[in-house]
């Protein structure tokens, strides 16, 4: 078999993956490109290159590429999954992009439940409530920050105050 096929086998499925994370998220409005989510592909993809490779071995005997494939791989893993743990290149923006999805799938799961407990429903309706209200101060902030640029000081905070949002059960807030 060819390696150029593995390759774009390992490239179509990161990107796949990629995708496929959105999936869950309860609107298509909270869907955002997040750079934490490329990070999480491209290990979940390094890690698929090098289990598949394993398993393939039989098929790919170039001994040289083989090391070299399992080497770049662990490499992208570890640089990937240290990006992701850290968020160290992750800006304001960027990491309200990554929560806004992340908060979608509260609500998701939260609504379509099927839950008997009062308890739990209870919990389950306040998390709807607090995730859209903060998906409407992300968003606020997302565009606040673009058009206005970031705030540093308590004084600029005061001057650009976050808007009172209220959160809703339904989905027409």
């Amino acid at each position: 078999m060819k390696y150029s096929r593995f390759a774009a086998m390992i490239i179509t499925s990161t990107i796949a993956m990629f995708v496929m994370m959105y999936l869950n998220t309860y609107a298509v409005s909270h869907i955002w490109f997040s750079e934490t989510r490329i990070y999480m592909a491209l290990y979940m993809g390094a890690g698929m290159a090098m289990i598949m490779l394993a398993f393939m071995l039989g098929m790919y005997s170039n001994k040289k590429l083989n090391m070299a494939i399992f080497l770049l791989a662990t490499i992208l893993f570890a640089i990937c999954l240290y990006l992701v743990r850290s968020q160290s290149t992750i800006s304001d923006t960027a990491y309200m992009k990554a929560m806004i999805p992340h908060h979608s799938i509260a609500i998701l799961t939260s609504e379509h439940s099927t839950l008997e407990d009062v308890r739990v429903r209870e919990l389950a309706n306040g998390i709807i409530k607090a995730q859209r209200k903060e998906i409407k101060e992300m968003e606020w902030l997302i565009k606040d920050i673009s058009e206005n640029g970031k705030v540093s000081s308590q004084a600029q905070a005061e001057q650009r105050p976050l808007p009172k949002f209220e959160g809703t059960l339904n989905k027409g807030d």
